[in-house]
């Protein structure tokens, strides 16, 4: 069972950074406090609303990770626009309530990509194909995160680091970059967080 884990203080005049697992966290230094939350949604919402829960409110929320492109061209370092959830039937669960359940998240102002979390790794071309036609990337806590933030009143930023395309080969992938996209992802800490 993934289990939270908060290591440093939070304070209202720093960014709390979130990511799901030690090995996107493991080239950060202690300069911001890091909530651990465990892969998913469950594990993503449930860590970042029992700390906010506490009355521990950061200046904003940064969340690091890794992503999988859904297109070929989709390297780098983004921060995300827009988040959907992709594993919810938004239509069906409108038709039968009369309600908007899974609504996109705007998370940025700025242009960027479309993410799409869900409790899935997605590494079937079909898969991918069909969230390609809606989103960039795909990740597995980012719509979790923006809507507890949301909710909380506190500001979030969604920074994604490309390690794999969302295929056949996307677990070989991940497994030989994340350390790679862990050390670029805590560089963009130093250089844009201050």
């Amino acid at each position: 069972m993934d289990r939270m884990r908060l290591l440093g203080t939070i304070t209202p005049d720093r960014p709390l950074l979130v990511v799901a697992v030690q090995e996107e966290a493991v080239h950060l230094d202690d300069s911001f406090p890091v909530l651990l939350t465990g892969m998913g949604k469950v594990n993503a919402a449930a860590s970042l609303a029992t700390v906010l829960a506490r009355g521990e409110v950061p200046s904003e929320i940064v969340n690091l990770g890794t992503a999988g492109a859904l297109r070929p061209g989709w390297f780098g370092t983004h921060q995300v626009a827009q988040v959907i959830q992709h594993d919810i039937d938004t239509p069906a669960l409108h038709a039968l309530s009369g309600r908007l359940y899974g609504a996109p998240i705007t998370v940025s102002g700025t242009p960027g990509p479309v993410l799409a979390t869900g409790d899935l790794f997605v590494s079937d071309p079909g898969a991918r194909d069909r969230l390609a036609e809606r989103a960039d990337l795909v990740d597995m806590e980012g719509y979790a995160l923006a809507t507890v933030a949301q909710r909380a009143g506190v500001p979030i930023r969604l920074i994604k680091h490309v390690s794999d395309e969302a295929d056949e080969g996307a677990a070989r992938s991940w497994r030989e970059s994340v350390d790679g996209c862990a050390k670029v992802l805590a560089e963009w800490v130093r250089t844009e967080l201050r």
